[in-house]
């Protein structure tokens, strides 16, 4: 989806000069979404007003047809002011560790937890572009664990364990990395790795692995893959890491997780994914993810928060300094 780029304060001030009242923050998703001018959905009349009772929404002075700026994004129905939400898209994409519930929760001034929570489940929400491009070139893929330490336990996790699989994927860039993708996986096997990979990365790419079997079956099903076994490099002498730019990418997903968190249930960890690969493949512009995120919540279906509880334990405490 194209979404037009009015301009865009560049620093915290220009973003609190710019964005003062929530009048203001509705003539930038106007903007955003009618870059060359209102067009009704339904006649394509380019002549509105906005109705008195309710400044929100407009209407067709052809047709009669209602719209408005917020409908089908995840301001959908909002009763939280435009101006909090601006804020808190701004405090969740250009701080490189995000924000927790708690902390939004005392630098809006919400009155409830609960809102604070339910606003960054719904940002996250947004963060996937169901359009992105796959990977390229040159790609890291590692399968990886998020909480739920076993101690004394070898291997990789058997169907009784409390940790989360996931599984990742960097590209390459020189001795950097790219773009990267993570997802929660049910298991590690063979059907579930390499369905990730098809998703994710384009054919023909080249696949760096460790010796897991289960990628083994990788080139027939269009890749060059290039395996290598992290035990065998250690037994030959070999010191040269076994997929740096994944591991590294891990380290800092499980450092902002307990830095920034602490905690994250298991129905929700894809959510918490989602919004570190989005600022992480935004991290060189993280002025521009503030504007990328809302442009991209015309593209999602609205989500309620009752939604987002039935698919978790819902928001903890306030004391337990979670999300």
């Amino acid at each position: 989806m194209c979404v037009a780029r009015p301009a865009f304060p560049r620093s915290i001030l220009e973003f609190q000069e710019r964005f003062v009242t929530d009048e203001e923050c509705w003539q930038f998703l106007f903007d955003s979404r009618w870059p060359d001018g209102f067009a009704c959905p339904v006649c394509r009349g380019g002549r509105f007003w906005r109705l008195k009772s309710r400044p929100d929404v407009l209407e067709c002075a052809a047709c009669k047809h209602q719209a408005s700026v917020t409908a089908g994004t995840i301001l959908h129905r909002t009763r939280t002011p435009l101006r909090l939400w601006f804020w808190a898209a701004y405090l969740m994409t250009t701080a490189s560790v995000g924000v927790s519930a708690v902390s939004l929760q005392r630098q809006l001034g919400l009155s409830r937890y609960d809102t604070a929570w339910t606003m960054l489940h719904k940002l996250r929400r947004a963060m996937v572009n169901a359009e992105r491009f796959k990977l390229s070139g040159e790609v890291e893929v590692d399968e990886f664990e998020l909480g739920g330490l076993e101690p004394g336990r070898k291997g990789r996790p058997g169907p009784d364990s409390k940790a989360v699989t996931c599984v990742i994927a960097v590209e390459v860039r020189g001795p950097g990395s790219g773009r990267v993708r993570m997802k929660v996986i049910p298991d590690a096997s063979s059907d579930t790795l390499i369905g990730f990979v098809k998703d994710n990365v384009e054919a023909g790419a080249i696949v760096h692995t460790d010796g897991w079997s289960s990628y083994m079956p990788l080139p027939g099903a269009g890749y060059d893959h290039r395996p290598r076994s992290q035990r065998a490099a250690k037994r030959d002498g070999d010191t040269k890491p076994v997929m740096p730019r994944a591991h590294r990418a891990i380290s800092n997903l499980k450092a902002w997780r307990h830095g920034t968190h602490r905690w994250a249930s298991r129905e929700h960890t894809q959510a918490y994914l989602d919004e570190f690969v989005f600022r992480y493949n935004r991290r060189r512009t993280p002025l521009a993810a503030f504007q990328t995120l809302l442009g991209m919540s015309a593209a999602h279906v609205p989500v309620t928060r009752q939604q987002i509880i039935d698919t978790g334990p819902g928001p903890r405490p306030r004391r337990d300094q979670s999300t």
